[in-house]
């Protein structure tokens, strides 16, 4: 049996419903990709018809994912900051570092479930994920790059020529055409197969929770479901949730765009679905472990007048709680996803 009816069948067994929206992309060298909505997932907020995904589309905008030609210096690709086995974030680091070592002042946001975002980047300054990595392409302590020479370079190249011309019809090679190469991967990077799915949606009879992690789902969906919302564990808003300013940073989140008192301190909630794989955690990755981050909620909450009203308390847990808490956010981690060879380096 070929590897793309394989993992066909693969998909066949996982798939919790039938599809409001679906693709399937062959490829010879890595199987198969399929868009495809979960049993109770709301509808993506992603227009496909807008940018369709394709086999071509989609191969060419994993390369270009890999490719350091996107930064200036041709030192650093999207997957320098973004690596999959930590669910498409940067372990290595607190914050982002770019071309010749140069430091941000946020941590890389992982990249899964695109197809569901409402905004990108902490401060949701980016509205559509073809417009997302115009922001670290020319950020200047990151790629430190334009579009315009980004373009210059790949039409010189004839390999990316024949690339772009297989994904998007013969003619220059445009940042249009890059930007739309580089959604059609990103979009195409699902989770939604991890031990929680598996247990809840498919209510599978072969896999069960332990006592812990039974309680730790409890104790998640009594005090911390009404910002990381299931299915997604996520609603995308923005919160201030008490984290105290680094002063090397001075970073006052979603208010630096909207430029509203009421948005001082706001970040975007991120997903937890493999949050035990993506440490380190917050917008400026200031916690190691989830130990760290369950006790910034029982004892550290910062007051401010924009703290979210759901933290006005704080977290009443003890230390068996929070062992059964960490224990539920585990069944959370996706190796499926995590190190799906669909989504490698397949251009080395």
């Amino acid at each position: 049996m070929s590897l793309s009816k394989t993992l066909l069948g693969l998909i066949s067994i996982i798939t919790f419903s039938i599809m409001m929206v679906s693709f399937a992309v062959k490829q010879k060298d890595d199987g198969e990709v399929t868009f495809i909505i979960p049993k109770g997932w709301p509808k993506p907020a992603y227009d496909f018809k807008k940018n369709p995904v394709t086999q071509e589309g989609f191969k060419l905008g994993r390369k270009l994912f890999f490719d350091p030609v996107l930064s200036r210096d041709s030192s650093i690709s999207c997957n320098s900051c973004h690596t999959q086995f930590s669910a498409f974030t940067h372990v290595d680091h607190s914050v982002s570092h770019g071309i010749n070592g140069l430091k941000g002042t946020r941590n890389s946001s992982t990249i899964f479930n695109m197809a569901w975002n409402t905004s990108f980047m902490w401060d949701g300054r980016v509205k559509t994920l073809e417009e997302q990595p115009i922001n670290p392409i020319t950020n200047p302590v990151e790629m430190n790059n334009t579009m315009e020479n980004i373009v210059i370079k790949l039409n010189q190249s004839s390999t990316y020529k024949e690339d772009f011309n297989k994904a998007f019809g013969k003619g220059t090679i445009t940042s249009q055409k890059v930007l739309k190469a580089l959604a059609e991967f990103l979009v195409s990077l699902e989770s939604y197969t991890s031990k929680y799915d598996k247990v809840i949606v498919l209510k599978s009879k072969d896999i069960y929770f332990t006592e812990d992690e039974k309680e730790g789902l409890q104790i998640f969906r009594n005090h911390c479901a009404q910002c990381h919302k299931e299915p997604l564990f996520t609603d995308y808003r923005f919160k201030n949730i008490g984290l105290k300013v680094i002063p090397a940073y001075l970073d006052y989140g979603r208010m630096l765009i909207t430029h509203d008192p009421k948005d001082s301190l706001l970040f975007k909630i991120p997903s937890l679905r493999n949050v035990a794989a993506s440490y380190p955690y917050m917008h400026d990755g200031r916690f190691n472990t989830l130990e760290e981050v369950i006790d910034h909620y029982r004892s550290g909450i910062i007051q401010s007048p924009t703290l979210a009203p759901e933290l006005s308390e704080p977290l009443n847990i003890n230390n068996k709680q929070k062992e059964q808490l960490i224990a539920f956010l585990n069944t959370l981690t996706d190796d499926k996803f995590l190190y799906d060879i669909r989504f490698r380096n397949w251009a080395r």
